[in-house]
């Protein structure tokens, strides 16, 4: 029996299995048995399969990444192809890209890069069609892109309430999507959940929360402790409304938390009053590659995802440098980051650094040393020794 079909046996028991106390126990050992075999998928042990393969691997260039990921023939190509200048193959047809194609946009000075992946299908995260590479790809940005045709049918179901055809659509294509990235180990628009398992020599499972378990009991836990072999640790809850996925999750430690807009294209093909709906999407925004529409909107919202730190030098005795930035990633943004980020030699010779802007204390400035976090549009002037 294949992975998948392991992966199917389980689903189907789960889905028949109802959920109450008697059986809280085997469900979280179901849990932790689908946890493993997806985790095989992720990196299969055999030999081929684990890399992303030819024509998937990329030079990563500027200081961040965004994916682009869809199904075929949504526009991708001609998105990319607009916003980079790269010629990224546009047609009709649907599987045009067949490989990764890399391409730069420049956003508030800072050079973003960005991969249009070839289209993915239903199952891709169980290997059909190039799926698998593609995925695996889309873990290492920064950002995903999820691309949506608007004008998409709903499968062949016909919609009484034609307004909400376009809304609806929408979010059942990005649910599929949402499902291959999720069975891959990337979870979008979430932050790792507070809880930890901590594993120790001897004392059996000690669980302790701070907030009420809500969607997971003892029972869960214990049963998805046990099938991970797990006999001895302590768990701490402190995630509001955690699940068993959220423990699964943990445990297992190769999940990877990306944010994700959902961008709804040609949009020029649909009225106003279906546009208004499609704004009501969660992290969405409405465009039109071919006309070129509300990519102003979307550029900004790709920046304020991507969450970049500008700073700005100043060397003695002249204005700031306000054309080219030195850009950050939030998380890494401190006077050392940004030193190390013109030359690693700058770090050892500074004696002090002067900071202007909203991280520091004063507007005249504040001296500071590497250890200092720096603030989106600060102004930096480093003294040597």
């Amino acid at each position: 029996m294949t992975t998948v079909q392991k992966i199917k046996e389980i689903e189907d028991e789960m889905a028949k299995t109802q959920k109450n106390k008697a059986t809280s126990y085997h469900l979280g050992q179901l849990k932790a048995k689908l946890a493993k075999l997806r985790r095989e998928l992720i990196a299969p042990s055999s030999g081929g399969g684990g890399g992303t393969g030819v024509g998937f691997d990329v030079a990563r260039t500027g200081v961040a990444s965004v994916g682009f990921v869809g199904f075929p023939s949504v526009g991708k190509s001609t998105l990319m192809s607009k916003l980079t200048g790269t010629h990224s193959e546009v047609s009709a047809i649907d599987f045009t890209t067949l490989t990764t194609v890399p391409g730069t946009v420049k956003v508030h000075g800072a050079p973003i890069q960005i991969l249009d992946l070839p289209g993915i299908i239903e199952g891709a995260a169980d290997g059909k069609g190039r799926g698998r590479q593609v995925i695996a790809v889309a873990r290492t940005v920064n950002l995903i892109f999820i691309v949506l045709d608007v004008l998409k049918p709903l499968g062949d179901k016909k919609v009484v309430l034609r307004l909400r055809v376009r809304e609806h659509t929408a979010k059942f294509l990005a649910q599929i999507i949402e499902n291959e990235l999720e069975g891959f180990g990337i979870r979008l628009n979430k932050k790792p959940p507070n809880i930890t398992v901590r594993k120790k020599e001897k004392g059996g499972i000690a669980i302790t929360h701070t907030v009420p378990l809500t969607n997971i009991d003892q029972d869960d836990i214990k049963g998805i402790l046990n099938e991970f072999k797990l006999s001895n640790c302590d768990v701490a809850i402190r995630e509001p409304n955690a699940t068993a996925d959220d423990l699964v999750d943990v445990i297992e430690g190769n999940r990877i938390y990306i944010p994700a807009i959902y961008v709804l294209n040609k949009i020029d093909a649909i009225s106003i009053e279906e546009l208004d709906l499609l704004y009501k999407i969660p992290m969405s925004v409405p465009i039109s590659s071919k006309e070129w529409l509300n990519i102003d909107e979307l550029i900004e919202k790709m920046w304020e995802s991507l969450d970049l730190v500008r700073v700005y030098t100043k060397p003695r005795g002249l204005a700031p440098d306000y054309n080219a930035p030195v850009v950050l990633r939030r998380g890494k943004c401190s006077v050392e980051d940004f030193c190390n980020a013109i030359h690693k030699e700058i770090a050892k010779q500074m004696k002090y650094a002067i900071v202007w802007g909203s991280s520091a204390k004063h507007a005249r400035g504040q001296k500071v040393g590497l250890e200092h976090i720096l603030e989106d549009e600060d102004v930096v002037h480093i003294s040597k020794k």
